[in-house]
């Protein structure tokens, strides 16, 4: 059996081809442009991503600033019908009102993007456009209905000629809820291209296509109470895990879905192992904010099945509860799977096998694993506060990731053409910086 050949040797056979030290020297120099051009491309192609570091479990940079990125934001005075899709057709609703409950993410990321230093007043060199909208709010509230959204959305794109060069591909729209997109009924026709930031990944307000796809879309975190993500708010003071009284708990309505009434009946028959009161969102006997945070944070576990859809808030709530989020919803997406690891901070089990296996599974856990668990989700849990930019981590920075990603400089569009000179026309060799509305969509 011949023995592998080294570079370096003192002794030759007098068959073989002599090695100078002038080889060795080359070979080491080879050696050393390939790891040095390596690292080049590699730096060069290479998305930038803060990463989770597993030596440190501290979050550390590893990126250049995003400053290349440029994000026009449209003004409700520009555009007829903008303002309409944020305050009402009366105009009567605040952004204020509209910055609790689900919703909220439209109102904050509109007005983090306003301050952001990723943002352009020039549309000419903008990579991405910004559509603000609280339609979530503004239909909840009774401001515009189904109908009127529809018809204000489509007027609204009707007067964008850069929506209209790009086929609407580097236009961002934020619907926060478990409707998602469909708030918008005709989204299939008019922003299927557009890239749509929520919480939701799956089917969606009980259609059976999902405005979702992977491919452009971006998972965002759902808007969490301030008073549970404000550093030094006394909301939330989570427990020692040997005080906490339960092993889990569901806090949520039943709403008629399997996943959930398993739960409760679950808790009817191991009620010193899972809490599931019954919860009363009106009247005298309503769970105050400050009594819902405490049933949160005195499980080890907390549950969390889906209902209208597959995403739920409880996730991301139990995180500042320090409670391990356990996933009941098979078909929930999660935010920047690019950098976080959910493997280290959650749990995810079939929702097909919701029983008394559960709870034995999750009374094995050691409490070494569990404060394992709730360590990394502290490091991580900045990941869902929507706040400034002076901050070294938030929401928007993991937004900002990943609209870096989907930047695409190719304005393919069936309204968009080009000439010799790298100018971009429509079909009357009209560039879409002198376009005028109104024109309608095709």
């Amino acid at each position: 059996m011949n023995k592998p050949r080294s570079f370096f040797t003192s002794t030759h056979h007098h068959h073989s081809p002599t090695c100078t030290r002038t080889h060795q020297i080359g070979a080491l120099l080879l050696v050393a442009a390939t790891f040095f051009l390596t690292t080049i491309f590699h730096h060069s192609f290479c998305t930038p991503y803060h990463h989770l570091s597993h030596d440190t479990g501290s979050l550390y940079t590893t990126h250049p600033d995003l400053s290349p990125l440029k994000i026009y934001v449209y003004d409700e005075k520009e555009i007829d019908g903008l303002k309409e899709l944020m305050s009402g057709r009366d105009r009567k609703i605040s952004p204020t009102q509209c910055l609790k409950g689900q919703w909220g993410t439209q109102v904050k990321i509109h007005k983090l993007l306003l301050e952001s230093r990723y943002r352009t007043k020039d549309k000419k060199e903008a990579d991405l456009f910004f559509v603000p909208a609280y339609v979530k709010c503004v239909r909840m509230m009774g401001g515009l209905n189904d109908k009127e959204i529809n018809h204000t959305y489509v007027k609204v794109l009707s007067q964008m000629p850069y929506f209209r060069r790009s086929g609407g591909r580097d236009h961002i729209f934020v619907f926060p809820s478990g409707a998602g997109a469909h708030l918008f009924r005709s989204w299939s026709t008019f922003i299927n291209r557009s890239i749509i930031l929520t919480p939701e990944g799956d089917r969606t307000d009980k259609k059976d296509t999902s405005a979702f796809n992977t491919w452009k879309d971006i998972i965002i975190p759902g808007n969490i109470d301030d008073g549970m993500t404000r550093a030094g708010d006394t909301t939330v003071r989570p427990l020692p895990l040997s005080k906490r009284k339960y092993l889990a708990n569901y806090l949520g309505r039943a709403q008629g879905k399997v996943g959930r009434l398993k739960l409760i009946k679950l808790s009817k028959q191991y009620p010193d192992k899972l809490e599931s009161p019954d919860l009363k969102f009106s009247g005298p006997d309503k769970l105050g904010r400050l009594e819902y945070f405490q049933h949160l944070g005195n499980a080890k576990f907390c549950l969390a099945p889906r209902g209208e859809s597959s995403w739920t808030l409880r996730f991301y709530e139990s995180f500042f509860v320090e409670c391990i989020p356990i996933i009941l919803s098979d078909q929930a997406e999660f935010p920047f799977q690019n950098v976080i690891d959910y493997t280290e901070i959650s749990i995810k089990w079939p929702s097909t096998r919701i029983g008394p296996e559960l709870l034995e599974y999750l009374e094995s856990i050691s409490d070494v694993d569990i404060e394992r668990m709730i360590v990394r989700g502290r490091q991580i849990r900045c990941l869902w506060v929507y706040a400034p930019e002076s901050e070294p981590c938030s929401a928007m920075q993991g937004i900002m990731w990943e609209l870096q990603r989907k930047v695409r400089h190719f304005h393919q569009s069936a309204e968009t053409f080009w000439l010799h000179n790298r100018t971009i026309v429509d079909r009357n060799f009209v560039e879409f910086s002198s376009w005028k509305p109104p024109l309608s969509l095709p």
